[in-house]
């Protein structure tokens, strides 16, 4: 049962709780870590950035100019060891979680924040015969490491590896307002937000949608093949059973469409050239910023993926190279991408050492175009698995 002591509640508000003018860094995976020494900066296109440090007490104090900043400020967290966050305002008196660097290519970590109320969120992700949450905190390969209780978070899943042609359903829970169906508290007044990590990246973020009423965020779905694929909607649910049999449905209901404003296809378009630019002058991190800003106008382009996948791989970064080649794949138009994304895993997992995966991806490439270059690939890792 979901019962904390209320003195406990009390102490931990007490030590944590900061001012509007002050946010706090802890670990996003060991509950109540604070993380002190990590640099915090406060951006806004045009104008000079500003750069604060956490104290030992993981606390920042924001910039008086930034204290009530609206989305057009950006929010960086940088520490050695930790993926970088990238957020935008609000931000006055939130928590936001660091997430260790992950080793596994084919693990993923989500983590949940918010502000003061409701005082009680929960994560849950439901995946074929499991269902992670509060009550059910470890899963095949998938478990539950921070469960927070008294508001901020952070609450945070981490998918150790993968499933394959397996769909995996992510959710959050407004379990204070649980009894109070179609009311907007989640969606009006908690500030939560999600981030997406792979490897040493944060590949995704979700800001909770205004003017919603319900008690489940029915976030984002992963598809068989390993795709991100936003779905933003709002149901009820009293219970975590509840929210178990919702999600259930939702893995088994069609996949979201896709559809995106001709205004943003060009922008996205424009960026895409900029990172193209950058890459071939080996501005290779400059450009895979400039890929993933053209993937928030049109994250539904297989070519500004497999371009994503190639500035990852460049820079060995082979998690996230793994994640934007399946992205590519899935919304490629002709089987050019589809096989230079395939191969691209392929190689991935060949140098990891991880041969079978390797041959399977090869396959794939040679199903989609026939090139010389994979028939050799795959007679090379067939003779490693002798």
């Amino acid at each position: 049962m979901k019962k904390i002591l209320l003195l406990f509640v009390f102490w931990q508000s007490f030590i944590f709780a900061q001012k509007n003018n002050e946010l706090l860094v802890l670990s996003a995976v060991v509950k109540d870590k604070v993380i002190p020494n990590a640099q915090i900066i406060f951006q806004k296109n045009g104008e000079t950035s500003e750069t604060v440090n956490t104290d030992a007490s993981g606390k920042a104090v924001i910039p008086p100019q930034f204290v009530d900043a609206n989305n057009e400020i950006t929010l960086i967290i940088k520490k050695e060891g930790y993926s970088t966050l990238v957020t935008k305002g609000p931000f006055g008196g939130l928590t936001y979680a660091l997430s260790p660097v992950m080793e596994d290519l084919d693990g993923m970590r989500i983590v949940l924040s918010w502000g003061k109320s409701p005082s009680d969120l929960d994560s849950h992700l439901s995946y074929p015969n499991n269902h992670i949450c509060y009550y059910h905190k470890e899963g095949t390969n998938a478990n539950l490491d921070v469960d927070d209780t008294d508001s901020f978070g952070p609450e945070t899943i981490t998918i150790e590896k993968r499933a394959q042609n397996k769909k995996y359903i992510y959710a959050v829970h407004d379990y204070s307002d649980k009894n109070r169906m179609d009311n907007d508290n989640l969606s009006n007044i908690s500030n939560a937000k999600v981030y997406v990590y792979i490897g040493n990246t944060l590949i995704k973020s979700y800001d909770v949608p205004k003017y919603k009423k319900g008690t489940v965020w029915v976030v984002f779905m992963i598809d068989e093949s390993g795709n991100i694929i936003d779905i933003n909607n709002f149901e009820n649910s009293a219970s975590w059973e509840g929210v178990r049999s919702l999600l259930s449905n939702y893995r088994y209901s069609s996949t979201p469409s896709n559809s995106i404003t001709e205004n943003y296809r060009q922008k996205a378009f424009d960026i895409n050239k900029q990172g193209e630019n950058f890459y071939h002058s080996s501005r290779i991190e400059q450009a895979v910023n400039s890929y993933q800003q053209a993937l928030e106008y049109n994250p539904f382009d297989g070519q500004i993926y497999s371009n994503l996948g190639l500035a990852f791989s460049k820079i060995g970064r082979n998690a996230e190279a793994i994640w934007a080649n399946r992205e590519a794949i899935k919304f490629a138009t002709d089987n050019t991408i589809k096989a230079n994304s395939y191969y691209n895993i392929a190689k991935i997992y060949e140098n990891s050492g991880q041969f079978s995966e390797a041959l399977y991806y090869y396959g794939l490439a040679k199903e989609n175009k026939e090139n010389p270059v994979y028939d050799k690939a795959i007679l090379r890792v067939k003779s490693k698995m002798r």
